[in-house]
């Protein structure tokens, strides 16, 4: 199982506004939240799996020029908000010392983070949300990486050297949006597979999140035609390049491609975080019909019933069908119930294929209640 990644979040202009005159929220008064904090936080923690942190330098914080009892209040109405929209924070780490002290426990010291630097933890992929480039070289110190919301360089009082702290610095955006459209475009749903065998060499490219486009070279006609309606009736992007063993007959080619494809398909889906996980079909092709259901559950299973009284259609030998849909299944951890009827078996295998693109369709949006992942275990 893959290690948690984290979110680390700075508090005082990152999450809420930080007053200029004295840099202390220590009021009601003095609440106020960067705009689009909360729709876009909880876009992404839907859309991606971190662990939130918030981590916060509060200079002098239960001395008397800043006294806790004017701390407390609006940090917890804050923390309310988060709550009631859903927004959890596993740890919330508060350093009350001055910069002068140099305290390992201050940002960028990563003396509170101890729990978080065990190795249980994917740091290399964890990320500090901040708006001082002292956030950005306490993601360095973590071996994580950084990213800056809200300041222009030319409004920064800290000494960092963000020219040095390049390699960490990922992202420098005025708002919480730009953050939002960043993990957008770095966490596509896609995958690349590469399969080679002594019996044919395939390559694959899914793209989740497309337009139904298909560039399908299997050297087989009918088959490029039924990967075609998956690409298009799906929305998926499809590359399904093959070079097979076609001089004995089209098996290898079919089964190989539907395991390549099955392993694309898991590799995108990844954690299955927030996706409706279940769907089905059931689609008229003049007077064939096929019923498709299908559930990405993480076990694989193959329930066939589809009568085809016909050898071959094109060089696509009809008993492949099934086992493309096994190999299919199989390779993406699916489980697949498909059921046709007719007398066309050029109909009754194309209306599968379309089905089943409803199908994926259907199970791979993103679910609009549920967020987290859709399965009472917690894994899929």
């Amino acid at each position: 199982m893959s290690k948690p990644k984290v979110l680390f979040l700075d508090r005082d202009g990152t999450l809420i506004h930080e007053p200029p005159e004295d840099y202390q929220v220590d009021s009601l008064e003095k609440l106020s939240y960067l705009p689009g904090v909360i729709t876009y936080l909880k876009q992404i923690l839907a859309e991606h799996s971190y662990k939130l942190v918030m981590i916060t330098n509060q200079d002098g914080l239960g001395t008397d020029i800043f006294p806790e009892e004017t701390f407390w209040l609006p940090h917890n109405r804050m923390m309310a908000l988060f709550e009631g929209e859903g927004i959890f924070f596993e740890d919330v780490y508060i350093d009350k010392t001055h910069k002068a002290e140099g305290a390992p426990t201050r940002k960028p010291g990563t003396a509170l983070l101890g729990k978080y630097m065990t190795g249980e933890y994917d740091l290399e992929n964890s990320i500090v949300v901040g708006d001082r480039p002292s956030d950005i070289q306490l993601a360095k110190n973590l071996g994580a990486k950084g990213i800056l919301i809200g300041r222009s360089t030319d409004d920064m009082d800290d000494e960092w050297d963000l020219e040095a702290l390049a390699g960490t610095l990922i992202l420098q955006t005025e708002d919480w949006k730009g953050i939002a459209d960043w993990f957008k475009t770095q966490d596509a749903r896609s995958a690349e597979i590469f399969r080679n065998t002594k019996e044919t060499k395939i390559q694959i490219n899914l793209h989740l999140d497309g337009s139904g486009k298909a560039n399908n070279q299997t050297g087989e006609g009918f088959y490029d035609h039924m990967q075609d309606q998956l690409a298009r009736h799906s929305g998926m992007d499809m590359e399904v390049k093959v070079e097979g063993d076609l001089h004995i007959d089209p098996h290898h080619t079919i089964e190989d491609s539907a395991i390549a494809l099955g392993q694309a398909m898991a590799k995108a889906l990844g954690s299955k975080k927030g996706i409706q996980r279940y769907g089905f079909s059931m689609l008229p092709m003049d007077e064939a019909q096929a019923k498709v259901a299908l559930d990405f559950s993480g076990r694989s299973y193959l329930v066939y019933n589809a009568p085809i009284q016909r050898e071959k259609v094109g060089d696509f030998p009809v008993e492949m069908l099934e086992h493309f849909l096994y190999s299919f299944a199989d390779a993406s951890n699916c489980t697949l119930h498909v059921e046709a009827t007719g007398s066309n078996a050029h109909h009754m295998i194309e209306a599968i294929f379309k089905g089943l693109a409803k199908a994926i369709r259907m199970a791979i949006a993103p679910d609009p209640v549920l967020r987290g992942i859709p399965s009472t275990k917690g894994v899929l």
